[in-house]
């Protein structure tokens, strides 16, 4: 009853209150999800058309790019005439952000959106208001593929709670809308565990939400703890990298399928899975996407998105900074909305060996930190292209044969050339977010960007 009272009357007013049209556009987007592919693309050419018009008019920096590259909005015919514009990275918005900006919106309000992503340098993108509602729309309806409905109990696996840096109408707003009960991410141990479960057990949530790796931590305690039976309708791992051990704890943990979805802070929701858990829907309706041709020999591509709705600060063929596996399947759920078959982690989650291979941190989660004999945990820190950090988390099995099956590996893996270390931790350091990072190589990022440019 309460979910239903949500989702009709307290959702929609106060989003007619805040003058908020995310609901209007959650119902377009609810109707058009099954149109076929064609008409999909249709849609996408035209926005990207009218986005390129609108840069090419009030964006300087646009304006100066389309002119070197002898290009003209009106010559766009298909999503491919993009190539003909540079690729957009992380240090162009940086260095040129200010002239990155659309005259329309010098005087009115835009929300800045800030990130320092997985290098820890930050970065800032304006975006216009409509663009916001439009995009929470997207999340919206993605969230309800898991299972979900709008107005049910969410519980989040989620560091520093925003609804309490608002005060007073955070909270109220919390409690009456959002619905949210969190589990804080930032210095998580088992007492909040034990917490958070009881609640939960108690009062069943429609969706449990968090990062991969805390939702796995949980699902851990979980199912060393069977007195708490917490079953949501969805859960939703987003954030970073859902491998698919952690899928299965998580869903044996819970008795639900896990949804994984994938975004970023530039441009929102870019992806996530239907229920039928076989690939990730790239949101059409909000960006159109590429899978770069920088992986000789491979279906593997760097990603740039054009966001189609920030009018405020353009973002046109900007390099996300990931790696994604191409689709070219149609989903046997129905939808138009094209596939990606996975993503396969950040450019800096990929490892370089002496002999100029790239190891891809996804593949090294199955295919080494898998095989060492009792470690609850592995973190693998690319210091030079001739050595390796690896953090471990030991367990009670861990011991001699261990560290002989850690040497095998290394030469195994990454060749005799490569050096290494090993660090027994008590735990795995979070990032400021609360995340955690499996593998972490600025060595490959350098070689990568260096491969592109």
């Amino acid at each position: 009853m309460l979910a239903i009272l949500n989702r009709h009357i307290a959702r929609p007013i106060m989003a007619w209150r805040a003058g908020s049209r995310h609901l209007q556009y959650l119902r377009e987007l609810r109707e058009r999800q099954y149109d076929p592919a064609e008409g999909v693309r249709h849609r996408q050419i035209e926005a990207v058309r009218k986005l390129l018009f609108h840069a090419y008019e009030t964006v300087p920096y646009y304006r100066r790019q389309f002119i070197a590259a002898h290009f003209h909005p009106g010559d766009l015919r298909s999503l491919d005439d993009l190539k003909q514009l540079p690729i957009l990275t992380k240090a162009d918005i940086r260095k040129y952000g200010h002239e990155m900006r659309s005259s329309t919106f010098t005087d009115q309000p835009t929300t800045l959106k800030k990130t320092s992503g997985s290098t820890g340098v930050p970065l800032q993108v304006a975006v216009n208001r409509d663009s916001i509602e439009w995009k929470t729309a997207c999340t919206i309806r993605s969230d309800e593929w898991s299972g979900y409905r709008m107005g049910q109990r969410v519980a989040k696996v989620w560091g520093n709670p925003e609804y309490q840096r608002e005060g007073v109408k955070g909270r109220v707003r919390n409690f009456i809308v959002d619905r949210a009960t969190y589990l804080d991410t930032i210095g998580l141990d088992n007492d909040r565990m034990r917490e958070f479960a009881m609640r939960l057990s108690k009062r069943r949530p429609g969706l449990l939400f968090g990062h991969a790796h805390s939702l796995y931590l949980f699902a851990c305690y979980c199912r060393k703890h069977p007195e708490f039976m917490v079953r949501p309708n969805g859960i939703i791992s987003t954030a970073m990298l859902l491998h698919d051990w952690q899928r299965n704890v998580i869903e044996e943990a819970f008795g639900c399928p896990v949804t994984n979805r994938y975004g970023c802070e530039e441009v929102s929701l870019i992806a996530c899975e239907c229920e039928e858990h076989r690939g990730l829907h790239l949101n059409a309706d909000s960006l159109a996407a590429e899978v770069l041709d920088d992986r000789p020999g491979t279906d593997e591509g760097s990603l740039a998105v054009t966001d189609l709705t920030n009018y405020a600060m353009p973002l046109i063929r900007y390099k996300v900074g990931d790696v994604v596996t191409r689709s070219k399947r149609s989903c046997a759920c129905g939808r138009g909305l094209p596939l990606i078959e996975k993503v396969e982690g950040r450019d800096a989650d990929f490892v370089l060996t002496p002999a100029g291979k790239l190891i891809s941190g996804i593949s090294l989660t199955e295919n080494f930190a898998l095989h060492i004999r009792g470690t609850s945990q592995v973190q693998i820190v690319q210091e030079s292209t001739r050595h390796l950090h690896l953090r471990i988390v030991p367990d009670e099995q861990f011991g001699c044969d261990s560290e002989g099956q850690i040497e095998h590996l290394v030469r195994d893996t990454f060749g005799n050339d490569m050096q290494y270390d090993v660090e027994l931790v008590n735990a795995i350091p979070q990032e400021a977010s609360g995340k955690y990072r499996f593998c972490i190589s600025n060595v490959a990022n350098d070689y990568l960007q260096k491969m592109a440019s």
